[in-house]
């Protein structure tokens, strides 16, 4: 048994942590630190923003650290993701972080390795590069949702359209020339997943017709994939779907 006394031990109300061993959950937000961090834990007095893209944290024990931030994306290529891993293991000991809007974060402790890592990003052509900016007074990484990629209630697209915006706002990104700082947000639906409302800027995609109520019988969710996959799905999978629910399946529905 997956949950079974022999994995997990027995439950004592009195010492509920007795006895216990357990894999469920994220596993302790310590051990993703960088030793600087753990080190100065609690002992940070101020952050600078000395250029656009980088910022200094410095300690009561006079330890420093720079953080050079760069643009990332919602959607990741397997690529993408290996070629920061290799700049993370390069430069900053392998850790990494992403920040809430989808950029990324490497972590220095000296500025000669701030200045190295720095040459290193915008040395590289990925398909999207890793330009430095989005701190201060500019215009950081747009946050946006699933869009026609995966949710089945868009009324419009998301990345098409913040790649197209950002491509216009990518000066403010990599520079701090406005009276604050501004963030752009965009939500596909009235759902509003990208937290819009709690932005400077929304992009909002709303439904201007009500929906109709398709009273087809369906006897099997599975053939919702074939009806609600935006980008539909192949035809190959849809038959090997169908023969497992051995149901007359749904037609696709063409967009």
């Amino acid at each position: 048994m997956a949950l079974s006394l022999e994995r997990f031990g027995g439950y004592n109300p009195d010492k509920p942590m007795e006895n216990r061993l357990t894999d469920l959950g994220p596993r302790h937000f310590w051990e993703f630190f960088p030793p600087v961090i753990q080190n100065n834990y609690g002992k940070w007095k101020y952050h600078d923003i000395p250029e656009p893209g980088v910022l200094v944290h410095v300690s009561e024990t006079g330890d420093k650290v720079f953080t050079v931030r760069c643009g990332g994306c919602r959607f990741m290529t397997v690529e993408n993701v290996r070629e920061i891993c290799d700049i993370a293991d390069k430069h900053c000991g392998g850790y990494v972080r992403f920040t809430t809007r989808n950029n990324i974060e490497f972590m220095v402790e000296t500025q000669d390795k701030m200045e190295a890592l720095k040459n290193d990003l915008m040395s590289r052509k990925h398909v999207t590069g890793f330009p430095i900016g989005g701190t201060g007074a500019g215009v950081t990484n747009i946050v946006h949702i699933q869009g026609f990629l995966h949710c089945h209630t868009p009324a419009t697209d998301a990345s098409s359209m913040v790649k197209a915006i950002m491509d216009d706002l990518f000066d403010y990104f990599q520079g701090m020339t406005l009276p604050a700082q501004v963030r752009v947000s965009m939500a596909c639906c009235l759902n509003m997943c990208g937290a819009v409302h709690c932005s400077d800027i929304a992009l909002l995609g709303y439904h201007r017709k009500t929906g109709h109520v398709n009273r087809r019988p369906v006897n099997c969710n599975t053939t919702h994939y074939r009806a609600n996959w935006p980008t539909l799905m192949h035809p190959t999978a849809a038959a090997s779907v169908m023969d497992i629910c051995r149901i007359r399946p749904i037609p696709a529905i063409t967009p």
